[in-house]
């Protein structure tokens, strides 16, 4: 076990062997920053790589983290639509475009030392290659773009490492934790997988009505002999109807080759993997099934011996599912690049540890490494399971979580100097009446790149701010993002309200945390709620037997006694949780699937005992990946008295008069 004792002689902005200054607070700025950041950027270059490999794009986004740590030059534009475009323009800074940005390697290579060199047949070497990229003034490359851009290599990493994960990252943590900052932690996957061009899937079979309650599980037999090529088939699993997070559920899978049995295997065991072709968008749940929600999928490869002609597949499934088939690879792996260039910058260690099992355990360590708060940035492997254990594991060691693995250009992002509203949004206070009062809060605000792109999407849509809604987002935008928290500052209507997400200054499950520890968090939550305007809270707490815990009397005084929140949000999915803690008002979030008709129906039916004698509240709650603005507006124009909307502060003014 590395104690915390043993590293802290060197956080912090130091120098270290003459490899350069971690980044630190630029001069114009005041108050205290959680997170580094650079200086205001001058005259950007910048150009699309969204064509580009995930090879070039990690050689690129390196290249920026070391270019852009003295002052931010490098801005790349990535994907989901013209996003990065918009904020580039945002920032007014006089800009050149390259048209083609691989030039920069050449056109910056003074600027590097030269390359870490990676070792493709063990992806997490990536993840060792970048940190030493931040150590050495380095880029990442594999041996391709070495001889391609004639690079010297730094380091070559090929053969260094095999297939031991623990193995890898416990020399890392042992031999290059020491000389990194330890400001941060950084959790990215070293690979992902991308979709290949031009595949065409055939339709197996759908399920066309929204079933949520398993009564159309049953065994399934598809026959894909019509799929069969060169690699066999390829199956894949997705969700049906993608707005309402009840995707296809499998249990068992049985394949027979001209009617003998060729694979048969559940989810989650030692024979599946074998054909598991690509798993990442998917969970194994406590019954053994694998599943997956909206817009994901999981895939399976079955390759019979040559000269098979028939090829059935036989499951056990419910839920909404939609089968489809191909004879072709449909994805390839690439390397990870995003967030890399603030990873280097900052010369943070960066790793990929599942937080279960013995990974869990190493993963554990590093958390005990660094001190009470430091946040982890990036996220964790194993979808939402990964998740729920990933961030209880954090904060049993007092850290916080920055959702940041998407996050793009931070390096540039965090050097914008825009200003950032302390103050309050004025309250409309209303008299209280024999209502349902109702809220609509938007969630995903704690995720940074969430806030940076598909917040961005959401906030420009015309509808927006035609019905009251909270917009939960993270107050470390005010050090990682000024000018995108400034934008949704400066360009909300009256109906906007932006409120901290969960669950306060980085996501976490306040619950867990060390008794001594959790009032620091609390503060560090209250300093940057105040310094952004915020006194509501979107919050989660731990979960005992797979069900969320209500917050202590404790931790509802910690709110109370060190932020400026008046009004709690808890993740409560059943709506059925109204307390009060520490004198502060905590509600449940109700969350029933559908859009507006649907969840319309779903709010009369949960409201339908109340007796019209006192208000009654609702704190609905909105899915940030399915829902838009316009649907809230289409929701609320649905929701006729005895129900009415309000903005969050209202409603919370309401609730505490009334409690």
């Amino acid at each position: 076990m590395v104690s915390r004792r043993t590293f802290l002689a060197g956080s912090g902005a130091v120098t270290m062997g003459g490899l350069g200054l971690i980044p630190s607070l630029p001069a114009q700025a005041a108050g205290r920053r959680l997170l580094p950041v650079f200086e205001r950027p001058g005259h950007l270059h910048f150009g699309d790589v969204s064509t580009l490999t995930g090879n070039d794009q990690t050689l690129l986004t390196t290249l920026q983290g070391v270019v852009n740590r003295r002052r931010p030059e490098l801005y790349f534009l990535f994907r989901d639509g013209d996003v990065d475009a918009r904020w580039l323009a945002d920032t007014g800074l006089p800009r050149t475009r390259h048209a083609n940005p691989l030039d920069l390697v050449k056109e910056y290579a003074g600027r590097v030392r030269g390359a870490i060199v990676w070792d493709p047949e063990v992806p997490d070497s990536l993840n060792v290659a970048t940190t030493l990229a931040g150590l050495y003034d380095a880029v990442v490359a594999d041996a391709g773009q070495v001889a391609e851009h004639k690079l010297r290599v730094v380091q070559d990493l090929r053969g260094k490492f095999d297939d031991d994960r623990v193995k890898t990252y416990r020399w890392q943590l042992q031999n290059l934790f020491p000389r990194c900052s330890h400001r941060l932690l950084a959790g990215l996957p070293p690979t992902m997988v991308v979709d290949v061009a031009n595949v065409s899937w055939r339709e197996v079979a759908r399920e066309t009505r929204q079933i949520r309650d398993s009564s159309n599980r049953g065994s399934y037999t598809f026959d894909v002999s019509a799929d069969l090529g060169a690699d066999g088939v390829f199956v894949r699993f997705q969700d049906s109807f993608r707005d309402d997070g009840w995707g296809p559920s499998v249990a068992s899978v049985l394949v027979k080759a001209d009617r003998a049995e060729f694979a048969s295997f559940k989810p989650g065991d030692a024979a599946e993997a074998s054909y598991l072709f690509d798993g990442l968008n998917s969970s194994v749940g406590g019954e053994g099934n694998r599943f997956s929600d909206g817009s994901g999928y999981f895939i399976y490869q079955f390759k019979p011996p040559a000269g098979t002609t028939s090829l059935t597949v036989t499951v056990e499934m419910w839920n909404q599912y939609l089968v489809t088939a191909t004879d072709t690879a449909p994805t390839r792996v690439e390397p990870f690049p995003f967030f890399r260039d603030y990873v280097v910058a900052t010369k943070t260690m960066v790793s990929w540890l599942p937080p279960n099992g013995p990974t869990g355990e190493l993963l554990s360590e590093i958390f005990q490494a660094v001190e009470p708060t430091t946040p982890y940035a990036g996220w964790f492997s194993n979808d939402v399971a990964g998740e729920w254990s990933g961030v209880d594991l954090a904060a049993q060691a007092g850290l916080e979580v920055l959702p940041a693995d998407f996050y793009m250009n931070g390096t540039v992002h965090s050097g914008v100097v825009a200003p950032i509203s302390s103050e309050v949004r004025p309250l409309k206070r209303v008299a209280a009446e024999k209502k349902i009062y109702v809220t609509m809060t938007i969630g995903e605000g704690d995720n940074v790149q969430y806030c940076q792109r598909r917040m961005r999407q959401l906030w420009d849509d015309p509808r927006r701010g035609d019905a009251p809604a909270n917009w939960t987002v993270s107050p470390l935008l005010a050090d990682i993002g000024p000018g995108l928290l400034s934008h949704y500052q400066r360009t909300a209507t009256a109906n906007d309200l932006l409120i901290c997400g969960p669950s306060g200054a980085g996501y976490t499950y306040p619950g867990a945390w060390p008794a001594a520890d959790v009032d620091a968090y609390m503060r560090l939550s209250g300093e940057y709620m105040r310094r952004t305007g915020m006194d509501l809270v979107y919050a989660y707490n731990h979960r005992e037997n797979d069900k969320w815990v209500p917050f202590s009397e404790a931790i509802g005084k910690a709110y109370a006694t060190y932020t400026p929140v008046k009004g709690i949000v808890q993740s409560w999915e059943a709506g059925d949780l109204l307390v009060k803690r520490g004198g502060l008002p905590v509600i449940g979030n109700f969350s029933p699937p559908g859009k507006a008709v649907e969840y319309k129906d779903a709010l009369v039916r949960h409201t339908a005992g109340w007796d019209g004698s006192a208000p009654l509240f609702v704190a609905a709650a909105i899915n940030a990946w399915s829902w838009t603005p316009t649907d809230i507006a289409e929701l609320a124009e649905l929701l006729k008295a005895p129900l009415e909307v309000v903005r969050g502060d209202t409603f919370f003014d309401l609730l505490r008069r009334t409690l």
